[in-house]
């Protein structure tokens, strides 16, 4: 019944799981059936007994197998749709981050549940949703967007079950799944990409959104201005685009709020200025309206759906490691 490939890059552990579902789905396991032993399992298959146990406890977690003292393992339900849970919690719902959500979704498959939270970067809200669902999925999907320490919130969460997404937790050791953004390499390395039509222009400034659920890492605020000290810019740092600020021609901006960029796309048309020759606009993780928008804007971007099939292997592989995610510049002729 079991069979594992010497060749495949898929762990023992994982081969077994999906040998003893495909047992139960083709007819071979059905319900009340009882499993090898742990022992035998490795004796036979040269396994260590740590793997079978880790794998046995999987398919105990997904309600699969049951286990009666002394007396071994046994199938306790063939229902094997839905039996991975995954419990997602995001910051908010920017175009960006569902192309992300629906990344994860899609490259888990047809056959896990899951549920999404939003935190809107409030850490008792934070808190209180991790809190509340300890113990209720088989995997937990953390995006802790805060410029301070939650170590010691997401440690609640066994790290077996947990995979941090897109900010590092810094005090977590790399024996947890952690898959992020480089946020201060990333806008640095962007920048540096297009640093002839960035020099062009009189002033470069990095355009924050403190007063909406718009987070900026401090990452980014840092490689900018390293960027610009580096090489010599004329820079700011404006941490709102009111209603009432000047925006001023021969100047380089970068933005993350959709709502700021069509507003300076609305500016730049009111005043005949072309974005690219007049004043310079980059917008800062990329989106489809961002290929058409003002004939196309430049973009410094995470690369979402990459991250989203990325983090889907890690759960579905149960890998462990610190690992940065790619990114990727656009020139589309806006700066």
């Amino acid at each position: 019944m079991l069979y594992f490939d010497p060749n495949s890059s898929k762990p023992k552990y994982q081969q077994l799981i999906d040998g003893i579902i495909d047992g139960i789905n083709s007819g071979l396991l059905e319900h009340g059936k009882q499993l090898p032993s742990i022992n035998k399992v490795a004796s036979e298959f040269n396994m260590a007994r740590m793997t079978v146990t880790k794998a046995y406890d999987d398919l105990r977690e997904k309600g699969l197998i049951s286990s009666h003292h002394g007396k071994g393992f046994y199938v306790s339900s063939t229902n094997t749709k839905n039996a991975l849970r995954v419990f997602i919690l995001m910051d908010a719902l920017t175009p960006y981050k569902e192309i992300l959500y629906e990344s994860i979704i899609q490259n888990l498959g047809d056959d896990v549940s899951h549920n999404l939270f939003f935190h809107y970067h409030d850490i008792e809200l934070f808190e209180e949703l991790i809190t509340n669902n300890l113990g209720k999925y088989n995997h937990y999907i953390i995006l802790p967007h805060f410029n301070k320490s939650v170590a010691k919130i997401v440690s609640k969460i066994p790290k077996d079950k947990l995979l941090v997404l897109d900010i590092d937790i810094k005090e977590f050791s790399d024996d947890y799944s952690i898959l992020y953004q480089n946020f201060e390499t990333n806008i640095y390395q962007g920048l540096t990409q297009s640093l002839d039509k960035v020099k062009k222009y009189g002033q470069v400034n990095l355009v924050l959104s403190s007063k909406s659920f718009q987070y900026t890492p401090d990452g980014i605020i840092q490689g900018f201005t390293n960027f610009c000290t580096k090489n010599g810019l004329e820079f700011d740092i404006i941490p709102d685009l009111d209603d009432d600020y000047e925006l001023q021609a021969n100047q380089a901006y970068i933005v993350f709020r959709e709502y700021d960029l069509i507003k300076m796309i609305n500016w730049t048309t009111k005043n005949k200025l072309k974005p690219g020759k007049d004043i310079g606009i980059i917008s800062y993780d990329d989106t489809p309206l961002k290929e058409i928008i003002a004939e196309g804007i430049s973009v410094i971007s995470n690369d979402f759906s990459k991250m989203g099939e990325r983090a889907a292997q890690m759960i579905i592989n149960r890998e462990k490691g610190r690992e940065s995610n790619e990114f990727y510049f656009i020139d589309r002729g806006s700066l």
